[in-house]
């Protein structure tokens, strides 16, 4: 035998192999790249004759016109929740692939991780001849596996061929909700592996001469609950693209492919070259962060992510080392692409958000992580709520960037305190009162507390974190298309602020029930009930913890047919701790829950967040401090137990020279409960995680990882040889709990029965 073959052989081993791989998954060499493309032949010939910069601007204007036209027409016509409320975006991409430009009001996010699977299909469908790349095909995509940031997410994406050449693609991309997993609405919490997560489609041709396939339509169409929107929003996303090639191929026919090609790359490398530029402003060092996540959704366990923050010279490197491992079998965990996309969001969005939204932003960065983290977890991971750990990417910039930017003469937005980081809103799914079936999400994700800023309070309820341009909604619509009714909507939660010299802005209370179907239900995808999630900064305290309420075994609209007066106000705090409805159960429960059915008016409340403060409260102006009280943000309590704050309860007038003796009075009081740090950490720290609390991710050593839950593992391992967790059924656990509970009493009766004296003989 030959244990050599030639070069000959190799070869043809090499392309027998090519041309018959079994599986085309996820492609690392594409999903493991967030940098630019180097430049093409065309693109460099185009950039070494020179541009007219005067036309370079001026076509970029038209091309910005032309995004902006076709995001307007998906939200106008859209069917989809997020396409009416702004979650979603048009884009437009060099001819390999690279994000130039998106829609100025559009989710960054989306466009940040659509030029993954467009790379795809230029490296495997451009050439295959049972597929390839034509002028008049679209090919749609939802798997964040291949680029996205989770499945509810769809884009529609267009090569645009001008006089037979590639010239580049356009796209457009919707938070569509249903996707036909495990649990209605897109976003299952009870997703245990990724097959319980809906129609997952790599990128594929699905219009062909500018039309769509009915064959793979109707194929879509059922795997999912609700097959018009399906249908619906695939002719909108097209003809948005095609309303966009229309426009761009009038700025090709009056500018030419050279313009329109050099416009785009230099805005690239413009982008990228300003990034740098910035980087090498910031002091060298390096600054950390820790963020915790309490919940995986079916139960409490805490998560870190461990971020530090390196600069040196142009380099900035984010190191990710030490977060938690992934769940094997949670929907919490998101893949590296999608999370690189969520930090690109957070960085024009809270420290640089005057820059092009565009992916060169982030090329410049180097992200590193645990491979099996949550954060960069393996393909089979589910991934069906990766909001979680993208939603603290989107914040994870805060805190470092503020200790970098501090010092400099020169900024370009805010110091800005944490943004409220979770999706606090109701997912929903079953049968609508006119005989439909769907699911979906409430637009009341988009009303997130702003963090406090430097030199102002945070706005309240200002977005989403992952978009500056979304809407909340109206409820009157959703009343009409669902069973859902509002019977308190959008009121700011009262004393639930990130407190600071300047405060967060507020979340608002959110209080559903459901009328009309006996087929209807909720899921909550949150955290942050037992460990807050907005940080505060330089002294500013964080969010509070929130939790989702109930009011079971009641019907609310009976209970108001028989005395209209039984609830005063519908306030979450009035509601639970008055509790006027007899017969109700009350209970406050973690912001995670899986799928449960609502019966006619009962009653489900949580609220939307508050950013983190900024700032030492005793340094607050009392008058500020009265406006909140005056506006009914806060109460008279806190106005005294946190800002020290002396005034007249009628008047709301402050008394100013005994405030400022309260707040002398606490300053000393805190140097009397003062230790210095070395004494406070040697009462404060310990070696290893407790054993008793459910933690996940690095303790005193990035590079090593822990598992710690209880009744499950306890083991450290290096970062670089992270397996996951395999969680047990909650269910399970809650039975064991009983069947101890029930020997526990057997043995108690036995031992009774056995110590009772014998009955006397008759």
């Amino acid at each position: 035998m030959h244990d050599k073959i030639s070069a000959e052989e190799q070869a043809l081993l090499d392309k027998f192999l090519a041309d018959n791989k079994m599986f085309l998954g996820p492609d690392p060499e594409i999903m493991r790249n967030h940098g630019l493309s180097p430049r093409s032949a065309h693109e460099q010939a185009v950039l070494a004759q020179g541009l007219d910069n005067h036309k370079v601007h001026h076509v970029r204007g038209l091309v910005n016109s032309a995004l902006s036209e076709a995001f307007e027409m998906v939200n106008q016509m859209g069917a989809a929740p997020g396409a009416k409320w702004g979650d979603l975006v048009t884009g437009i991409y060099t001819a390999q692939g690279d994000l130039a430009m998106i829609a100025p009001h559009g989710i960054i996010a989306f466009a940040a991780c659509a030029f993954y699977p467009i790379r795809f299909i230029i490296k495997y469908w451009m050439d295959d001849p049972t597929v390839g790349v034509k002028d008049g095909d679209g090919f749609i995509h939802n798997d964040a596996r291949y680029g996205g940031i989770h499945n509810t997410d769809q884009s529609m994406m267009m090569p645009l061929f001008y006089k037979g050449k590639l010239v580049c693609w356009l796209s457009s991309t919707i938070h569509e909700g249903e996707n036909g997993a495990c649990e209605p609405g897109g976003l299952p919490a009870a997703a245990e592996s990724k097959y319980d997560e809906g129609i997952k489609m790599p990128p594929f041709k699905i219009v062909e001469n500018f039309e769509l396939k009915r064959d793979l339509v109707t194929f879509l169409q059922n795997s999912v609950r609700d097959p018009k929107l399906q249908l619906e929003d695939m002719k909108v996303k097209l003809h948005a693209v095609m309303r966009l090639r229309e426009r761009i191929i009038a700025i090709l026919d009056q500018y030419g492919v050279d313009m329109l090609t050099g416009m785009m790359r230099m805005h690239l490398e413009d982008t990228e070259a300003e990034v740098r530029r910035r980087i090498r402003e910031l002091p060298d060092g390096t600054t950390r962060v820790l963020q915790f996540m309490d919940s995986s959704l079916r139960e409490n366990v805490m998560q870190k992510v461990s971020l530090a923050i390196t600069v040196k010279d142009d380099r900035l490197i984010m190191d990710f080392r030490g977060t938690a491992p992934q769940f094997m079998n949670r929907a919490v965990n998101t893949n590296y692409a999608s999370f690189k996309a969520a930090l690109c969001t957070g960085l024009l969005q809270n420290i640089w958000p005057d820059l092009p939204h565009t992916m060169a932003v982030l090329s410049p960065i180097e992200v590193i992580t645990d491979r099996n983290s949550i954060i960069d977890a393996e393909g089979e991971m589910p991934q069906s709520l990766s909001l979680m750990p993208l939603f603290k990417a989107c914040v994870a910039w805060t805190i470092p960037m503020a200790k970098f930017n501090y010092s400099l003469p020169r900024k370009y937005s805010a110091i800005i305190a944490s943004q409220y980081d979770q999706a606090a809103t109701f997912i929903y799914g079953g049968l609508t009162q006119h005989g439909d079936v769907t699911g979906n999400f409430c637009a009341d994700i988009n009303g997130m507390g702003q963090g406090a800023r430097s030199h102002a309070d945070g706005e309240h309820s200002i977005s989403p974190v992952f978009g500056f341009m979304a809407d909340s909604g109206e409820h009157e619509i959703n009343e009409e298309d669902t069973p859902i009714i509002r019977l308190g909507a959008q009121r700011l939660a009262k004393d639930r602020i990130g407190f600071g010299k300047y405060r967060g802005g507020m979340g608002y209370e959110q209080i559903a029930t459901a009328r009309g179907s006996q087929m209807w239900g909720f899921i909550v995808g949150c955290e942050g009930s037992k460990f807050p999630s907005a940080q505060g900064l330089f002294g500013g305290y964080s969010c509070p913890a929130y939790q989702l309420l109930k009011i079971k075994g009641i019907n609310i609209f009976d209970q108001l047919r028989d005395n209209p007066k039984v609830v005063e106000a519908f306030d979450i705090v009035q509601l639970m701790n008055e509790q006027p409805i007899k017969g109700g159960k009350y209970s406050s429960n973690d912001m995670g829950m899986t799928f449960e059915l609502c019966h006619e008016g009962e009653i489900y409340m949580i609220c939307q967040g508050s950013g983190g403060g900024y700032g030492d409260v005793l340094e607050r102006d009392p008058e500020l401090v009265m406006k909140d009280v005056r506006d009914d943000l806060m109460s008279h309590e806190n106005a005294w137990d946190i800002y020290r704050v002396v005034h007249d309860r009628e008047t709301l007038i402050v008394d100013v020279e005994a405030t400022a003796q309260a707040r002398a009075d606490e300053r000393l009081a805190r140097i009397a409960r003062a230790q210095p740090f070395d004494a406070f950490c040697k009462t404060w720290t310990t070696p290893e995680p407790p054993a008793n609390v459910p933690y996940l991710g690095s303790w005193d050593d990035p590079s090593e990882v822990w598992v710690s839950v209880p009744g499950v593992a306890r083991m450290k391992t290096p970062g670089t040889a992270i397996q996951g967790i395999f969680m047990p059924n909650p269910k399970d656990v809650r039975i064991a709990q009983l069947e101890a509970q029930t020997e526990q009493l057997r043995a108690q009766l036995a031992a009774c029965q056995s110590a009772a004296p014998a009955p006397e003989a008759a």
